[in-house]
């Protein structure tokens, strides 16, 4: 092996892989799983955005918060809440991450800092405002991530979250997981700025935007402003341009895309394929090396998968169990 010519170990490397490989394989899974009919709600899958969750979680810490989507998978994943409790939680069942009352749209695990994927867009924005607040009060050292789509992004719960977080100083990271599409409609049709650092700016926050298929251009970026909010830099936004690979939701017919469009973006703009030539290229990592992690995780799934299958569902006594919490 060659001289490592990356800012991460070896095994910093190997795990960055894993982790995207185990969100590509968890929802690839899941797209075979739902069309059998035994998953319950709606499933919004995250395929071919892993280099945005694994480059900025990297960084994180069980301390460190995050409010995440209605595509939240790839983000719960990369926060380190547990795969099977993940996969028992879409199935409804009572061993899952919420006991199996939340399902795909509602996964949390506060233990890993994970606050939870959201069915209402723009919603994670001013909750992670009140993460990040707590965190500058205990003087902690923790930052709180948001996570929103290109149409989330036109939620006033956002912008005014933006403004909150330029106001108090607050360590949050505003994350636009630029996919192209909000739902079904264009980026280009429905925002009026080329960039939505452009919006960061207008709240005197600062921005950049990046390759979002690119595991090490997130990876950097996203090291800088962590660091910056940690310091107590304040907020700051990090757009990352994307692609999914399947439709807003399970179900999705996505006639609003063009013909052959997701065919080409599985050939050149996979970023799974993307990090595993930059690696082996430089001769960090072998190819049987990733193979070896291919193995594991394929094992991982789908013994999640039985498991879940396997498991029970909630008692009706336990219907308003969980509903508030007590202190």
């Amino acid at each position: 092996m060659s001289n490592n010519p990356f800012p991460l170990s070896r095994a910093e490397l190997l795990q960055a892989y894993r982790t995207m490989r185990t969100i590509r394989d968890f929802e690839e899974r899941l797209h075979v799983e739902f069309a059998k009919g035994d998953i319950p709600g709606f499933v919004h899958l995250y395929a071919g955005e892993e280099a945005c969750a694994a480059g900025i979680m990297t960084h994180l810490t069980d301390v460190d918060r995050i409010a995440s989507t209605h595509r939240g998978h790839g983000h719960c994943i990369a926060k380190g809440v547990d795969v099977a409790e993940m996969m028992a939680e879409i199935y409804g069942k009572s061993s899952g991450a919420c006991r199996g009352k939340g399902g795909s749209m509602h996964i949390a695990d506060l233990a890993k800092g994970m606050m939870g994927a959201n069915g209402i867009l723009g919603a994670g924005a001013p909750l992670i405002c009140g993460a990040a607040l707590a965190a500058k009060f205990r003087g902690d050292g923790g930052v709180g991530v948001t996570f929103f789509g290109d149409g989330a992004s036109n939620q006033g719960t956002v912008l005014e979250s933006m403004n909150l977080a330029a106001v108090w100083n607050l360590p949050v990271i505003f994350v636009v997981e630029n996919n192209g599409y909000a739902e079904s409609t264009s980026v280009d049709y429905a925002t009026a700025v080329d960039s939505y650092v452009d919006r960061a700016s207008g709240f005197g926050v600062p921005g950049v935007t990046v390759d979002g298929t690119d595991f090490f251009a997130v990876h950097e970026a996203a090291g800088e402003i962590i660091r910056r909010a940690r310091e107590g830099g304040g907020p700051a936004l990090l757009e990352c341009k994307m692609i999914r690979f399947f439709g807003h939701f399970e179900g999705d017919a996505q006639t609003y895309k063009a013909k052959g469009e997701n065919e080409r973006n599985r050939e050149t703009r996979d970023c799974l394929k993307l990090f595993a030539a930059r690696v082996t290229d430089a001769g960090v990592l072998a190819a049987a090396d990733l193979a070896l992690v291919d193995r594991e995780v394929a094992a991982l799934i789908d013994d999640a998968v039985a498991a879940a299958k396997g498991a029970p569902l909630p008692l009706p006594a336990e219907l308003l169990t969980d509903v508030y919490a007590s202190y």
